[in-house]
């Protein structure tokens, strides 16, 4: 795209005197008042100079001197990130009757007495924004203020707290917890509660793990779908690339294969989005792949794009809406997108990849921010024994189907649920409800699968011993994550179990008393 065909619409309107700033992707804004509002790319920017209120006058117009080198040179996270810092520096030195003249070494001082262990990394952001202060030559930084940030030794950001501590909030997911996300997800796209498109984001953010920005910036035509010799398919997204410092995520993009089953059902979302903006574009297959309402969406590249911070906004909604417990915690699991990318990297650890892969997965140019998932254990309970499944089982709720007292008249015998493997008296555990082949292992896939009827007489306690002793042979001959992929069915079981278990102490109560 030359300069002369940058997508103008991105400027707001322009008043007399005004001064025109050029991001690094194209956008324009005037930068002379004390509000910077304007649209870069797939991010609001949003600056506000009149809340720095204990910064003087002449102080804030060399700030926003400075900042505006940010916003030309740098991209639009940096340059918010750079303003919220100064935000907080001023709010926190703010006196009822007193307004900063300069930025002196007292400042510094007071401001990191009163920083703690978790934002002490803030002094080490604002220290590289006064050098670069100094360096473009405005005033309001003193010397002994730089000489000062010159001998101290500022932390960075603590980075991998969460991962290495399996935080239940915001560190990475739990295979239980993740398999309950999706079979939620599943099931509520299969009832008509989840849009396709809700849908597909919602899987692209669990498989990939990429970052809002990079799922913002997808149009129709990076979703692939390529033949072998034989016409077999295979179905790729070509993902934007985000901090690679290129101009916009789209100068970059990266293939990522995807699995069959939802490769499908990502062309056919994308088929049916190009087809929606044929006549609205030139070319349909530049729409975005996740579309903003007509009206409110970007410019240029960018038009109809919804922003990063609308997208996964969207994607915490679509599936928090779903009410999915962490057996961790015993409510709604807390839904992010950083909380995918870290359950990606974890995986990808405890699958036994390196550095450098675990890297690639989570677009990073380097790997000196990876070693953590590498050095986290696998997060996946040790032992899960008896005792343990009926005491997370409440937590969980991992069975999906009723619970009724047996069989009855009308019940079908070909739809009963047996395995004589499991129970030599073939004794049925329930009944499907599906009336069809549903190509799932039975019992197994029964007891998280909606349509499976348990009933109240049913050997579920040999399912659930099956299970457990299966498990534990699995972690004597094999590894940790072959024997972690039924834990959420042992959970259900163990539910089954409990709630058989209560119905029947209930009933006895009643014939005795």
């Amino acid at each position: 795209m030359t300069a002369s065909s940058k997508p103008k619409s991105q400027l707001t309107a322009v008043a007399p005197g005004a001064e025109i700033t050029r991001t690094p992707s194209g956008a324009r804004f005037d930068s002379t008042g004390d509000i910077w509002r304007y649209r870069d790319g797939v991010n609001n920017v949003s600056l506000d100079f009149s809340s720095l209120t204990s910064l003087s006058p002449e102080l804030r117009s060399s700030a926003k001197a400075v900042l505006r080198w940010y916003a030309e040179n740098r991209s639009s996270n940096h340059l918010t990130g750079i303003f919220d810092r100064l935000l907080h520096f001023s709010r926190t030195l703010d006196k009822p009757k007193a307004v900063l003249n300069a930025i002196t070494s007292t400042e510094l001082i007071n401001y990191r007495a009163q920083l703690d262990a978790a934002t002490a990394w803030y002094l080490g952001t604002l220290a590289g924004f006064f050098r670069k202060w100094s360096r473009l030559g405005y005033s309001g930084v003193t010397e002994d203020a730089l000489r000062l940030l010159n001998q101290l030794r500022v932390p960075g950001n603590q980075k991998g707290v969460a991962v290495l501590t399996m935080d239940p909030v915001d560190g990475p997911l739990t295979h239980i917890e993740m398999e309950g996300l999706q079979a939620a997800l599943n099931s509520a796209y299969a009832a008509g509660k989840v849009s396709q498109d809700d849908f597909v984001l919602a899987w692209l953010y669990m498989l990939l793990g990429q970052r809002n920005t990079q799922y913002a910036a997808l149009k129709v035509c990076d979703v692939q779908v390529r033949h072998d010799s034989e016409g077999r398919p295979s179905y790729w997204v070509l993902m934007p690339s985000a901090k690679k410092g290129t101009a916009t995520p789209r100068d970059r993009r990266v293939e990522r294969p995807l699995v069959e089953q939802f490769g499908e059902v990502l062309a056919q979302h994308a088929a049916q989005t190009r087809r929606s903006f044929e006549g609205v574009l030139p070319d349909a297959s530049l729409a975005p792949l996740f579309p903003a309402r007509r009206g409110t969406g970007g410019a240029g590249v960018y038009a109809l794009h919804m922003t990063a911070h609308d997208l996964g906004r969207r994607l915490t909604r679509v599936l928090e809406n779903l009410c999915v417990t962490s057996e961790r915690t015993g409510e709604p699991i807390n839904v992010s997108a950083v909380r995918f990318r870290r359950t990606v990297a974890t995986r990808a650890a405890e699958e036994g990849y390196g550095p450098l892969v675990i890297a690639g997965l989570l677009d990073h140019t380097d790997t000196q921010n990876v070693g953590v998932y590498t050095a986290n254990s696998p997060a996946i309970i040790e032992r899960i024994d008896r005792a343990i499944a009926l005491e997370m089982a409440p937590l969980a709720q991992a069975f999906a189907g009723t619970l009724a007292p047996g069989s009855s008249p009308t019940s079908n015998p070909a739809q009963r649920i047996i395995d004589l493997r499991i129970d030599r008296s073939g004794q049925a555990m329930g009944e499907c409800g599906k009336h069809g082949f549903c190509g799932f292992s039975a019992p197994i896939a029964c007891y998280t699968c909606q349509s499976f009827e348990a009933w109240l007489d049913g050997p579920h306690e040999a399912v659930l011993n099956h299970l457990l002793e299966r498990r534990e042979q699995l972690l004597k001959t094999s590894d940790k994550r072959m024997a972690s992929v039924n834990d959420r069915t042992i959970l259900a079981v163990a539910a089954v179990v409990q709630r058989c278990s209560e119905l029947q102490a209930l009933s006895q109560e009643r014939l005795d008393g």
